[in-house]
């Protein structure tokens, strides 16, 4: 970072870190502002999640997903001595941007991120029909053969030009039950 850089505006930066250290970052960030009393420099530190239900066999299980596993979100004012305290958090790799420098994400976007982190319910079973919605094989009907609830994938079976076909990795947000 160059010196005296200087950001009277709170704006959101991204941060990338170790892949599993995003809540450890946000505490470990959390923490310093209290400890060095930052409140006035660094006003929130996020790791966007999304509550997922899922409803297989009649049982409900709810499960809280990252939307970016691996990236942090902190709404600060920056300067030498913020960019300094989240740059060498233990897990930080750098700030998302150009050569690492610092780059404030739009307001729109946040917004836009915070309508995607509202609940979702997914209710899959093996043998259930469903509708492609993007993709290659957007607009095809396909039956699930193979659910992955840790990757959220499916397996199906789609017939193209008279064949029955396997489709493998078709993530639950690319199709929809019918």
């Amino acid at each position: 970072m160059s010196k005296d850089i200087r950001d009277d505006k709170p704006a959101w930066y991204v941060v990338h870190t170790y892949s599993g250290y995003e809540n450890r970052v946000k505490l470990d960030i959390e923490q310093t502002i209290k400890n060095r009393s930052l409140e006035d420099f660094i006003f929130e530190v996020k790791v966007p999640t999304r509550v997922v239900t899922e409803i297989r066999a009649g049982k409900e299980m709810r499960s809280e997903k990252k939307l970016f596993p691996g990236y942090v979100l902190i709404r600060m004012i920056l300067n030498d001595e913020t960019w300094y305290i989240v740059r060498n958090t233990r897990g930080v790799t750098g700030f998302v941007g150009p050569d690492s420098k610092a780059v404030p994400v739009p307001i729109e976007e946040i917004e836009r991120l915070a309508e995607t982190e509202k609940e979702i319910i997914i209710q899959y079973d093996i043998g259930d029909s469903v509708l492609v919605t993007v993709g290659p094989f957007k607009d095809h009907i396909g039956k699930i053969i193979e659910l992955n609830d840790k990757k959220r994938t499916v397996t199906l079976a789609i017939n193209i030009m008279g064949g029955e076909n396997l489709v493998k990795n078709v993530d639950f947000a690319d199709i929809k039950k019918i």
